[in-house]
């Protein structure tokens, strides 16, 4: 069957179904289970073969939207919270695995440039970081101590200073999808050639393992969270651009919703990335085991609340 049909077909079903989840009055919990289940046949049927359309986008948003209405009636209201982290999240997050890849591939790419940039050019690190940075770690080097940067202000000021820009940060990469995937991919390659120069004056200073392993303290969580914001733009971007079978409106309404409960997402990242950055980096004599354990733990956090967990939620949901 055409997509085009599938739609004819089955769009006024769909629309009845909207209007049911948004009718405060309407509380029978077994007529919800029955649309949830003929939503989940309808979205099995689209991911089969229309497997990248905004068709099958629509059906699982509105079938989350049922999931939750069913779970609301069974757990009660104020489990709103733990369902968000635990089931809608997860499975926003897999359905924009795409966009999630591509804007790690745009940071990667962007990353290796501004580090083969910089070893090229010794000005280009100068004019990425500014030559006030550059002059001020290369004393600290001298001195014995190449992060004293991270000692400077007060660990509060610091915390809060470093958590506003990073959410700031993340917000531009979002927004700027309203640019298309461009707008955010430029967010994406300014900050991805930045870490490539930075990474690469410490090579030249034979530093990298010790900036390594004081930066990616808080590196791995804050970097982490601006390449998934990064997803969040594009995914704001393709809406307007490839709307797909629905509306323009329709494809935007939705593409600004999961790109928003994205960036929601990775609140509590940048809030702990700061707070690592503010009280943590800045013991830059602490056992190196202990550096690495908080890295590691980090990026396995990142890897299963991501990229694995989205995967499991969403086999959970579909065979349930």
């Amino acid at each position: 069957m055409k997509e085009v049909v599938f739609l004819d077909r089955n769009s006024k079903k769909w629309k009845e179904f909207e209007n049911i989840l948004t009718n405060e009055s309407h509380s029978d919990p077994d007529a919800i289970a029955d649309l949830y289940i003929q939503l989940t046949d309808d979205l099995s049927y689209a991911q089969t073969f229309y497997p990248n359309s905004s068709t099958t986008d629509y059906l699982n948003q509105l079938s989350v939207s049922v999931h939750q209405e069913i779970y609301k009636n069974q757990k009660a209201e104020k489990g709103k919270f733990k369902q968000f982290w635990t089931t809608e999240l997860p499975l926003i997050l897999f359905q924009t695995r795409k966009q999630l890849l591509y804007s790690l591939l745009i940071f990667l790419v962007s990353t290796i440039l501004g580090a083969v940039s910089a070893s090229n050019e010794q000005s280009f690190v100068r004019a990425i970081l500014g030559d006030n940075y550059v002059n001020m770690t290369i004393d600290n080097i001298k001195k014995g101590d190449p992060m004293a940067v991270y000692k400077q202000e007060g660990q509060t000021a610091m915390f809060l200073g470093i958590t506003i820009n990073n959410i700031k940060v993340s917000f531009m990469a979002f927004v700027f999808g309203i640019l298309t995937a461009f707008g955010t991919g430029y967010v994406l390659f300014n900050n991805g050639v930045m870490l490539g120069g930075f990474t690469y004056f410490f090579v030249e200073n034979g530093l990298f393992w010790e900036s390594t392993r004081v930066i990616w303290i808080h590196g791995t969580l804050e970097i982490s969270a601006i390449i998934i914001s990064g997803a969040a733009g594009i995914v704001l971007g393709n809406s307007m651009i490839f709307p797909g079978t629905l509306p323009r409106k329709t494809s935007m309404q939705i593409g600004v919703r999961k790109g928003i409960k994205i960036i929601i997402g990775i609140i509590p990242m940048f809030i702990v990335a700061g707070f690592l950055e503010g009280y943590v980096t800045r013991l830059t004599e602490m056992p190196m085991w202990l550096s690495w354990v908080i890295i590691i733990c980090s990026l396995l956090f990142v890897i299963w609340y991501f990229i694995i967990n989205p995967k499991l939620v969403y086999q959970k949901i579909s065979n349930s």
